[in-house]
């Protein structure tokens, strides 16, 4: 017999899975660039590359106006139509506005040089680094441009592609670079690893819609509708991909290169992480909620629970096992060095517990159009962050950063679940706040036990907590969904074919 809304979470955790799945081998991918990184450059060095590539997504997000983003919208609405010339002439569009943004990015990285250099780092004259970074910072912007219009045209298959191009890609251009230069190469592999990038992406989206110049005279002015909506995404990157560079700047000047380098390897590997699951948010989920927004409060807090609920299930036991492995983990993908990065990487990890309960709320606001709402509360996160980051490692070190990261996931999530069940009626599930209860108490209960001073009572203890994490999870999203008779008649259809 079907379990009612079986569909639904079948779909959830189908697109969940495949984008997942193709995170995870980005990530394994990923995970032997940051050990050949780590060997090459230790953590000051990795502080150093933190530190510049901060900077070039601080300025990409603040001059690409949102193309990224908003254009995705509007090619995916050409794209329903089914208007092929439509289509063809908006793509114009888009690539007429990434080139303007990219030569913005680029000119405002220039003349903000000395200025990045100066508040950036407290020690020597960077400027020079940040003039050869504007490159990045324009390729980026065409990058962006070409993936919203393969996104608009549900080439999914190509985006995926893409990812794994890249990772190749940039695990290629890193290793030998590294090796022969150090840390003198570090702006050489952002610059060349954008370009690659750029070059993947133009090839698929290139061939999907080849390049026309004709008929581009006053094209600019069509974009403006775009721009606009783009607008309040914007300017909450700005504030994020900003709040992100004055923290490691901080811990640059309060500390030093090694301080960030250590910040930056727990930040990446527990954001990375939980990635896996959240990569199929933006590609899959969006879509649908914005298709329900106008349909009563029941129908969206049914589509968001499903969302979270998939999304919390896979995520908690995964943190279970990262939060008991991490001792090991870290050294073995980095260096022994990279030790004291453990206790924070460990700490931080309650923050993607709660960032699987708050990201997909977060798109309902995004879907609704309520650009200003957006802005104000990721604004306020954002600035929230900085400070609290401060504090914590004023006070607790490197740990406090990880227990900053916490409080602010949790006050993020207080916020938009009161903004979005005042403003469109949501509200949490019944099965999912069982689900929080029982998975949080278990990653809280993994936590405390790796800090104790018997490591063989804590390590079995937590073995077995581990366990159970995993077994809940299974058994509930057996319940949910037809997962194991599908995986069955899939098995079952192979071993006919071989008949």
């Amino acid at each position: 017999m079907k379990v009612e809304g079986e569909d639904s979470y079948a779909h959830v955790l189908k697109y969940t899975g495949i984008f997942g799945g193709v995170q995870g081998l980005n990530i394994f991918i990923n995970l032997v660039r940051t050990k050949v990184v780590a060997m090459f450059l230790g953590p000051s060095g990795m502080g150093l590359a933190s530190l510049f590539g901060s900077v070039v997504t601080f300025v990409s997000q603040t001059t690409n106006f949102g193309i990224s983003f908003s254009a995705v919208r509007h090619v995916s609405e050409l794209f329903d139509k089914g208007n092929e010339d439509q289509i063809q002439h908006f793509v114009k569009v888009v690539r007429a506005w990434s080139l303007l943004t990219a030569l913005l990015g680029m000119l405002v990285c220039v003349a903000a040089g000395p200025l990045l250099s100066k508040y950036t780092f407290s020690w020597g004259d960077h400027t020079l680094h940040f003039v050869l970074l504007s490159f990045a910072v324009g390729l980026l912007a065409i990058t962006g441009g070409e993936s919203a219009i393969l996104k608009g045209a549900r080439r999914l298959k190509s985006l995926a592609l893409i990812q794994l191009f890249n990772v190749l890609l940039a695990l290629i251009i890193t290793v030998p670079i590294y090796y022969f230069f150090g840390e003198s190469g570090i702006v050489p592999v952002i610059v060349l690893t954008a370009f690659s990038a750029m070059l993947t992406t133009i090839y698929m989206s290139y061939r999907l819609y080849p390049l026309r110049l004709r008929g581009c005279k006053g094209i600019l002015g069509e974009g403006m509708g775009m721009v606009r909506l783009g607008v309040a995404y914007v300017l909450a990157g700005i504030l994020g991909s900003g709040a992100e560079m004055l923290i490691r700047a901080h811990l640059n000047v309060a500390g030093e290169l090694d301080v960030v380098g250590l910040y930056n390897a727990g930040f990446v590997l527990t954001i990375t992480y939980a990635g896996m699951v959240f990569s199929a948010m933006e590609t899959d989920y969006f879509p649908r909620i914005s298709a329900v927004m106008n349909d009563g409060a029941d129908t969206i807090s049914d589509v968001v629970n499903k969302q979270i609920e998939v999304s919390f299930l896979l995520v908690s036991p995964m943190l279970a096992v990262f939060i008991l492995l991490l001792p090991e983990l870290l050294p073995l993908l980095t260096r022994t060095d990279f030790t004291p990065a453990v206790p924070m990487a460990q700490a931080a990890s309650f923050s993607m517990y709660l960032r699987a309960l708050s990201l997909p709320m977060s798109f309902m606001v995004l879907a609704k159009g309520d650009s200003l709402a957006y802005l104000l509360i990721e604004g306020f996160d954002s600035i929230l962050l900085f400070f609290l980051v401060v504090l914590g490692f004023r006070y607790y070190g490197l740990v406090g950063t990880g227990l900053a990261l916490d409080v602010s996931y949790a006050v993020d999530l207080v916020i938009i679940f009161f903004f979005t069940s005042r403003r469109y009626g949501y509200r949490f599930s019944l099965s999912l706040l069982q689900m929080v209860l029982v998975q949080l108490p278990l990653g809280v209960c993994i936590y405390l036990l790796s800090q104790l001073d018997h490591p063989w009572l804590g390590v079995v203890l937590s073995y077995v907590l581990a366990f159970v994490s995993i077994v809940f999870s299974l058994t509930i999203l057996h319940q949910k969904t037809s997962l194991w008779l599908s995986l069955k008649q899939r098995l079952q259809s192979k071993f006919r074919r071989h008949e």
